[in-house]
């Protein structure tokens, strides 16, 4: 099992190892996407760049960047990843909607 705490929303939740963060933080009404991202996701397909997160610890943890990361995220910091990318496999601690402030 693996554990993914959401800073902001100050909430934990536990998932198998291997889950799909999008889809976990989805599934627990976690919201990721700022105001356009609700409107123009492309559904978890890497597409979009709208579901950007950051990991504030536990990068280890998670899948390594996929190609598709490297290409949308490549002017921001290498904390960000892409929640539909990320495979959780350990505990991670994520900042949701990082780039709005």
């Amino acid at each position: 099992m693996a554990s993914i705490q959401f800073a902001k929303e100050e909430k934990e939740i536990v998932v198998a190892e291997g889950a799909n963060l999008r889809i976990k933080a989805l599934e627990n009404g976690i919201d990721i996407y700022t105001l356009m991202g609700k409107m123009m996701n492309c559904g978890g397909y890497g597409q979009c760049g709208t579901c950007i997160v950051e990991v504030l610890e536990g990068m280890e943890n998670l899948s390594p960047r996929t190609d598709v990361e490297d290409r949308k995220l490549r002017k921001k910091a290498d904390s960000y990843r892409l929640a539909c990318q990320a495979l959780v496999n350990g505990p991670v601690c994520i900042k949701t909607k990082p780039q709005s402030r």
